[in-house]
């Protein structure tokens, strides 16, 4: 089976991983270079949003895709060859106000009676565990396990453990067309030639998937979501520290990331004045050691999004060979690995071992 993904960014490099160890022929298409937009824009933090926390298939897909994460890293890095710096950093979730308190401590006790291993730490102990915290925080939900990672690294590690087990990547390499009419697609135009013979086509073009399945007569809504980031130069921080307007997260080789913000501003790819700004207060009131720290890098990305804000993933509505991947918003790194699988069964064996109905692009149809 000869599979053409459009996209060189988390998901489409760990469909490409998934496919490959199916037995597929796997070609990337992509226009820029692995990891050049969203995928390598991100934190890297391997934590289900607040959004996981009620029951349900986005809950489900989240914690398939941690566990996955921590079943298949190490073969990924071998087959690679490429380090994704893997921290075990854990999380504090912090409280700035008293009502944060009340509200933390519930769900501290709710994730414990659900075999959570977390627990609320106190103004004494926080100060043990993370000593350059401001004072004015009043305590934490402490999770000591939670892993982060460098997500262009994740990226790049699925893209070549694909290519070790034979994809072919293909950077600099813009899919213009779609060759053949009808339910089946036989394959496509790139700004270097066409691609032909394929069985298979996933989009997976973060936000830029929505003008690819017009082309093809399908809706599937992307529009993009700038999350505007600061890295500062400091080993201030040992945890991952998620705040009320933000969160800082440490990296290997002394860097501190600081995000993020969520702009609906189109395609303009950008970092402004004021986002920066709102950014580096919020690191401040947070540790305020970091008021002098030096800023290492700013940068925008475009997240894809969705209009009820869940993955999107199946099969294109009215086409029989076409699937998109696409849509998964802030948790692109976090859900990489469940989608590459997921989106590997559907296409190599018609079904999958969790249900892809509430992701479906035929909501938008």
């Amino acid at each position: 089976m000869k599979v053409v993904i459009a996209g060189g960014g988390v998901i489409g490099s760990a469909i490409a991983y998934y496919l490959t160890g199916a037995g597929a022929e796997v070609v990337i298409v992509e226009r820029g270079e692995l990891a050049g937009e969203a995928s390598g824009a991100a934190a890297g933090l391997l934590i289900p949003p607040d959004r996981a926390a009620a029951p349900g298939p986005f809950r489900d897909i989240c914690l398939a895709s941690l566990a996955e994460y921590r079943s298949i890293i190490e073969r990924v890095q071998r087959e690679s060859g490429v380090d994704v710096q893997c921290l075990a950093s854990g999380i504090l979730v912090v409280a700035q106000s008293p009502d944060r308190v009340e509200m933390l401590q519930a769900h501290a006790r709710r994730q414990t009676k659900n075999g959570v291993p977390t627990q609320w730490v106190g103004n004494e102990e926080l100060r043990e565990l993370e000593p350059a915290l401001s004072p004015r925080v009043l305590g934490a939900v402490y999770s000591h396990g939670e892993l982060n990672v460098d997500p262009g690294q994740v990226t790049r590690a699925f893209a070549h453990a694909a290519k070790a087990g034979g994809a072919d990547l293909r950077t600099g390499t813009m899919l213009t067309g779609f060759l053949g009419r009808g339910p089946n697609i036989f394959g496509v135009s790139t700004n270097v030639g066409d691609i032909t013979e394929v069985d298979c086509i996933v989009l997976a073009a973060g936000p830029w998937t929505q003008v690819l399945a017009q082309r093809l007569g399908a809706n599937v809504p992307t529009p993009p979501r700038r999350g505007q980031m600061i890295a500062y130069r400091s080993m201030a921080l040992k945890h991952a520290i998620w705040g009320e307007d933000g969160y800082l997260v440490p990296k290997v080789g002394g860097v501190l990331y600081a995000g993020a913000t969520v702009e609906d501003v189109g395609f303009r790819k950008r970092t402004t004045p004021r986002a920066l700004a709102a950014l580096r207060q919020m690191a401040a009131t947070l540790v305020p050691g970091l008021r002098k720290a030096e800023i290492a890098s700013e940068w925008a990305g475009l997240r894809p999004g969705s209009p009820d804000d869940l993955p999107i993933m199946g099969r294109l509505p009215g086409r029989e060979n076409v699937y998109v991947a696409t849509g998964h918003f802030r948790n692109g790194i976090l859900l990489a690995p469940i989608t590459g699988k997921l989106m590997s069964q559907l296409i190599c064996e018609g079904r999958t071992e969790m249900p892809l109905d509430p992701f479906s692009p035929a909501r938008f149809n």
